[in-house]
């Protein structure tokens, strides 16, 4: 199924629209089967999304959420993806947290620790939320990075992978480790989050086919559940 697109007045009809969606996948997730794994993304768009979560009641204990990326940096750093999103969950007391990095990160990025965890997790994603960069990346699957290939092909075995970006992004300059797209593809709903006009244009570029976007791999593949939310 192609991906369907959702378009929000503003960023908050945004964040409202997409917390509704996680709630509702989180809700079906817990009736049916007992807990919930999601996989959600880092970056500006996404903490209005996860406060508007937290202030859901439940029972939270049965929910583990982890970032569908990490930046290489130890776990108190500032641009760790997993401390941000830690701080916009407070209130959802026991949530539990998966992390794709070790405490203390040491030489150079390694995908080691992210796979080990998640091996413990092989069931699909309730939810992945993507969000994008102007330059086409999703995760942390940026364009130039040597991998790219590997780190895009659907049919991969690897659920994480090491990515080191070329050029080094100024927003959070470090090394990565990222959800492969064959891991995010095992998600019972994919969600691409992303705001403005600029991006607007990438994701049209990228439905055209612009192979040098990482993003037109995304949305070329198969997938049941697949849904954009855009706003100004």
């Amino acid at each position: 199924m192609n991906w369907s697109t959702r378009s929000h007045d503003d960023a908050g009809q945004l964040a409202e629209a997409v917390a509704a969606e996680i709630d509702a996948a989180i809700d079906a997730a817990l009736r049916d089967r007992g807990e919930a794994l999601l996989a959600l993304a880092g970056g500006r768009t996404s903490p209005p999304v996860f406060r508007r979560l937290a202030a859901q009641a439940r029972d939270w204990s049965r929910v583990t959420v982890m970032p569908s990326d990490e930046r290489w940096v130890a776990a108190d750093h500032p641009d760790c993806n997993l401390r941000q999103m830690r701080e916009a969950f407070a209130g959802a007391d026991g949530l539990r947290w998966l992390s794709l990095t070790p405490a203390l990160t040491q030489g150079e990025a390694s995908a080691a620790f992210a796979n080990g965890a998640l091996s413990t997790c092989p069931q699909p994603f309730d939810v992945c939320m993507l969000g994008m960069g102007t330059d086409g990346h999703f995760a942390s699957l940026f364009p130039g990075a040597t991998n790219l290939a590997a780190a895009l092909d659907p049919a991969a075995s690897t659920a994480a992978i090491a990515i080191v970006p070329d050029p080094m992004p100024s927003a959070g300059p470090h090394p990565r480790v990222s959800l492969t797209l064959a891991r995010i593809l095992r998600s019972r709903r994919l969600l691409l989050v992303v705001t403005g006009d600029d991006k607007r244009k990438v994701i049209e570029r990228a439905r055209a086919g612009d192979s040098a976007l990482p993003v037109a791999a995304l949305l070329a593949a198969a997938h049941p559940a697949a849904e954009i939310h855009w706003s100004p």
